[in-house]
């Protein structure tokens, strides 16, 4: 584990830059694969967490900020759009029925007559 490190301590912030940059690049591409089923690269996915995990960690030791691009991994592809286009396409499809309610009960009015 100490030579992973120190292998980063070695280079300087624009490499590790690039190096982050490149392996959440390979982080999105290896999620997409995952998530078709096209690969079992779960062990090469941890591998890049962890060495992402230690590159943070020497630039944090260093005092240097990683780039904007490079500190936050790409997004996995999401189906959210897919979700809100079908649910809205459902709404036109088949509009909900009005439910009535049932009238209120006129007990009360026909015992007062009664009484009168």
């Amino acid at each position: 584990m100490k030579e992973n490190a120190e292998k980063f301590r070695a280079l300087d912030p624009a490499e590790l830059d690039k190096q982050l940059r490149e392996g959440a690049e390979q982080m999105f591409r290896l999620r997409f694969q995952l998530s078709l089923g096209q690969t079992d690269g779960v062990k090469k996915l941890r591998t890049l967490r962890k060495q992402r995990a230690r590159i943070l960690t020497v630039l944090q030791q260093k005092g240097v900020a990683p780039s904007a691009a490079a500190a936050v991994p790409l997004p996995l592809v999401t189906k959210t759009k897919r979700v809100a286009a079908s649910k809205a396409a459902a709404k036109k499809a088949a509009p909900k029925a009005a439910v009535k309610k049932p009238a209120a009960p006129k007990k009360a009015a026909a015992k007062s007559k009664k009484g009168a």
